[in-house]
């Protein structure tokens, strides 16, 4: 009877030691002893890039089981190899982040491009953004206030790539304005663009406010080479806004420097598009998304520790000394409904901007 009652008590015992440490695995973090790579779209040094740093850096030590965050590169064409890369090549794991730039317009309009369908990825977060427009002073006759612009001759424009959200704003802002342009594209990032505005290659340009604060001022507005010109609005369906991030800036938002220098608001074909492109670019400028199939434990402890990240001191204080505002990146349990549902265009939008895309490529 003792044998028979020690051996049931030994059983129990190692039955408890047994359910205790499952207990523990499922409690140890998702990625305790693991490596988060986070795939950005763009080369190293522009906007996207740098703002794609400061998230890795810093999300780190929000996550639980500290695992090492490294960043990656992936650029080409306009953005869209990194983000077809991690909807259909990377590990879906949850060891691989996209960090992206551009991609919701890029995917609004043209969904045959994506080999995986950006709708099925396991979006974390994302942040809406705008971007600052810029001419040098010596473009003829000479530019000294940002209603030159319409008299400018000679005009070149730069951009990323011909599909790019980004050069499209470009394009269709300098043609709702009526003036004309000359358009060079394929720079690899906002950097190379930027280096080629102040080699004269190209002669206006438009960066993400994050870059416009971090580079652009220093570089060429401070040292006389070019003068900001005007800035998107927000724009959320229905109305229009300043957006924050350009908080201090005495540059005119494009549809009041349009009203000043042509007397009456924007309207037209021209415009409606550029509404609808504003209406992804702004509200999700950047878009942090894993794979298709991630874990649920990857999804939300990313999710979470972009929550600790929006309330993180040291991030707000990095941030602005990196890009001149603090980034607040819109997640939550409801983020794939809410991204997955702004996803889309109209179709004569649609088809508009492939023949207008098509027109640059000639």
């Amino acid at each position: 009877m003792i044998s028979t009652l020690g051996e049931a008590v030994r059983i129990a015992l190692v039955a408890a030691a047994a359910l205790a440490s499952s207990q523990v695995e499922a409690q140890e973090p998702f990625y305790k002893g693991k490596r988060l790579a986070v795939m950005v779209n763009f080369a190293p040094g522009g906007s996207t890039d740098i703002e794609g740093r400061l998230f890795a850096r810093h999300v780190a030590r929000h996550l639980e089981g500290q695992p090492q965050v490294v960043v990656q590169n992936m650029d080409g064409a306009g953005g869209f190899n990194g983000a077809n890369y991690v909807g259909e090549i990377a590990p879906r794991d949850g060891t691989m982040l996209g960090f992206m730039g551009g991609t919701a317009w890029q995917y609004a309009t043209e969904p045959e491009r994506f080999r995986a369908d950006l709708r099925n990825y396991e979006f974390i977060a994302f942040q809406p953004g705008t971007t600052v427009y810029y001419v040098r002073k010596d473009v003829a006759p000479g530019m000294k206030e940002p209603g030159d612009i319409v008299r400018a001759t000679k005009l070149i424009a730069g951009g990323n790539g011909v599909h790019n959200a980004r050069d499209l704003l470009i394009r269709l802002s300098l043609d709702i304005l009526g003036v004309p342009h000359q358009y060079v594209t394929g720079y690899r990032s906002g950097q190379t663009a930027r280096l080629a505005l102040q080699r004269n290659e190209v002669n206006f340009y438009a960066e993400p406010a994050s870059a416009y604060r971090g580079a652009v001022e220093a570089q060429v507005i401070q040292p006389g080479i070019a003068i900001p010109v005007y800035v998107d609005p927000i724009y959320n369906g229905e109305s229009l806004s300043n957006s924050p991030q350009v908080d201090g800036l005495a540059i005119p938002a494009f549809q009041d420097l349009y009203r000043k220098v042509k007397g009456a608001p924007p309207s037209g074909q021209l415009w409606d598009v550029y509404l609808s492109a504003l209406a992804l670019t702004s509200a999700m400028g950047r878009l942090i998304a894993l794979p298709p199939q991630a874990p649920e434990a990857a999804v939300t402890a990313l999710r979470n520790a972009t929550v600790r990240l929006n309330n993180d001191p040291a991030f707000a204080e990095d941030s602005m000394k990196s890009l001149g505002f603090v980034p607040n990146y819109v997640t939550g349990p409801d983020t794939n409904r809410l991204a997955r549902q702004t996803l889309t265009v109209r179709p004569e939008t649609r088809a508009f901007v492939a023949d207008y895309i098509k027109r640059a490529s000639k």
